[in-house]
């Protein structure tokens, strides 16, 4: 009996190991089933291997054997060798060009050479070269000829394109400032009669000055006026509003040419006692 093997999950042993106990405790019906369940994973497991292993070698088969490679064969080509040229065959004449429209006499350049190799030879006198243009050698004209241009035909000089300058200035480093038609004087006196106090700032008693910057423009008209230190009360939407129906400035000068300048000035605001 101890020597012989002894299987524990037999139903008969289950039976007598819970015999007299609750047999729907769950490890009863583990026990029982173990063996069922051991078996049946062993045949899953087994079964998805098989295909795993299998299912390349199966899709190749059904889709069919791989084309071979192509070879690709050299043909040798010859090519004929040009045929041979014939000595005795005369060049092609020269072109000459056409006439010109004028008679040319040749007048080639003086060159100095002693006086026994000077060849005796009627010169060209200038009374000739008024009827007909000096050239390498003599040829007749022709009236009805075309006038034949032989060099390259060009554009000519191209004037370079005027590059307007847009830069803003500095008022300290321009050469002529801009200012107010009339000077600074008649510009705070503009501002004495445009400038309405702002009801806000009236009644809170707000006064001193606002900080503004802006650009005179070539023409003179004021543009990118900002507010760089401000007040409040209104008093900075009011200075804003002056400028802007500011009249034309004197533009700066730079270079004798006008240019944009960059401008700061204060503006005060003071209530009267």
């Amino acid at each position: 009996m101890l020597g012989s093997k002894i299987d524990l999950l037999k139903r008969e042993w289950l039976d007598v190991v819970f015999a007299g106990k609750n047999k729907k405790y769950g490890a009863y019906q583990l026990r029982s089933t173990s063996t069922a369940n051991t078996t049946k994973a062993l045949l899953i497991a087994s079964s998805i291997y098989v295909v795993a292993f299998l299912a390349p070698k199966v899709i190749s088969m059904i889709k069919g054997s791989l084309p071979e490679d192509e070879i690709v064969k050299q043909v040798e080509v010859t090519v004929q060798s040009p045929p041979p040229v014939n000595p005795d065959t005369p060049p092609p004449p020269p072109v000459e060009p056409p006439p010109p429209k004028q008679d040319q006499i040749k007048f080639p350049p003086p060159i100095v050479k002693p006086d026994n190799e000077v060849i005796d030879k009627e010169p060209v006198h200038i009374e000739d070269l008024k009827k007909a243009d000096p050239g390498q050698k003599t040829i007749e004209g022709d009236p009805t000829a075309d006038i034949v241009i032989a060099g390259p035909v060009g554009d000519g000089p191209k004037q370079a394109a005027v590059v307007e300058d847009t830069k803003v200035y500095d008022f300290v480093s321009i050469e002529t400032q801009p200012g107010f038609p009339g000077g600074m004087e008649k510009f705070y006196a503009y501002l004495r009669k445009a400038v309405k106090y702002p009801p806000v700032a009236m009644e809170n008693n707000i006064q001193g000055k606002v900080f503004l910057s802006f650009v005179v423009e070539k023409n003179g008209d004021l543009t990118d006026i900002k507010v760089e230190r401000k007040l409040g009360g209104g008093t900075d939407e009011e200075a804003i509003r002056v400028l802007k129906n500011s009249p034309r400035w004197t533009p700066g000068i730079q270079n004798g040419k006008p240019v944009r300048v960059k401008y700061n000035i204060p503006i005060s605001f003071t209530l009267s006692q």
